[in-house]
């Protein structure tokens, strides 16, 4: 008998989820980090869901967020004309990078020395972070509102997707354009895989595989629904997405077939991710929430909880002492900037 999809839920904004991404693994397990049209990104632990802290600061909708690789710092991408970067352990606000236009996208370098920033204004800037107060560098190129810039090709070069209908490689040392590709509609969402170098991205019903350094073609697969995101599993063998529809599928990546198809969101799904051990993959939603759900259904991991017949079920560990609020530490990891959701 096939086993039910049972998702997390995990609760706390008020307004739509636009999007999330999670840390690499650390030696405190993985993080994952929300943006949302509340103006109040969270912090949660991303095996659990559990949430740590939200970070205050922003006077309006964050429309983007991320981590760098061992969860010390997040950056925020904002309404308010302004990308912050925050200190992830305290929850204290560490810079505030003023833009003329909505920011849209933030990206660390893997050193996390660097923050790429793209948003209305068209433009794709380059903050040194140990140099604050130093004008960042800018790269111009696109007609419309940048969605998405990452950087790829180990931080040597920088992938951007635009309300222009195109998606563009730049060099990072000068500064110029190396490919561009073109598209009848806008893309919705892209996901770049250092391992493989691999591009994901979405656009209408179409979810589309390419080099990201060649930009050339591998595979595209068509959903049911037009597609907000979508995300590769690290081992490559199969594809999630999620959309219009209210739904979450899962598709082989090989075959293209589409495995399974779960509705759990009472809206449009915004973006979803995979974790970066696999067991999991994220969305969030029009509804305001988060769902974490599990790639291989019944499995004992995180919070979902294998129980055989006639054997008893075992005690979930107390979580809740390990993350509390009022500065105490937990596993070094401290709150004291943080507020309850």
């Amino acid at each position: 008998m096939a086993m039910r999809q049972t998702p997390l839920t995990c609760s706390g904004h008020t307004r739509p989820v636009v999007d999330l991404a999670f840390s690499g693994i650390t030696p405190f397990g993985y993080f994952l980090i929300s943006a949302c049209k509340d103006g109040k990104p969270m912090l949660r632990q991303g095996d659990t869901g559990d949430w740590i802290g939200t970070f205050l600061g922003h006077k309006g909708a964050v429309w983007g967020a991320t981590l760098n690789t061992d969860a010390t710092k997040a950056a925020t991408a904002a309404a308010d004309f302004t990308a912050k970067v925050w200190d992830a352990v305290s929850g204290d606000e560490v810079l505030s990078l003023a833009h003329k236009h909505i920011v849209k996208s933030v990206n660390f370098t893997q050193d996390s020395n660097c923050l790429l920033t793209a948003g209305n204004d068209k433009l794709l800037r380059i903050y040194d972070l140990s140099q604050p107060e130093a004008p960042s560098q800018e790269i111009a190129g696109h007609s419309a509102a940048i969605k998405k810039a990452l950087w790829c090709n180990n931080d040597k070069q920088i992938l951007s997707a635009a309300d222009d209908k195109t998606i563009r490689l730049w060099d990072r040392s000068s500064m110029q354009e190396v490919k561009m590709l073109t598209f009848e509609t806008s893309v919705s969402s892209m996901e770049y895989m250092a391992d493989g170098e691999l591009l994901v991205i979405t656009y209408g019903k179409t979810i589309a595989f390419y080099n990201a350094l060649s930009l050339e073609l591998i595979k595209t697969v068509e959903a049911p629904a037009p597609i907000n995101s979508a995300s590769l599993h690290p081992e490559k063998d199969f594809f999630v997405a999620g959309g219009e529809d209210f739904k979450l599928y899962k598709f082989d990546y090989s075959t293209k077939e589409e495995l399974e198809s779960y509705k759990g969101h009472f809206g449009p799904v915004h973006c979803v991710r995979f974790s970066p051990d696999g067991e999991l993959y994220a969305s969030g939603s029009e509804d305001g929430t988060l769902r974490l759900w599990q790639t291989a259904v019944g499995k004992t991991y995180g919070l979902w909880k294998c129980v055989l017949p006639g054997k008893p079920e075992q005690p979930r560990p107390e979580v809740s002492k390990l993350l509390k609020m009022e500065g105490q530490d937990f596993s070094s990891y401290k709150s004291q900037g943080a507020t309850k959701a």
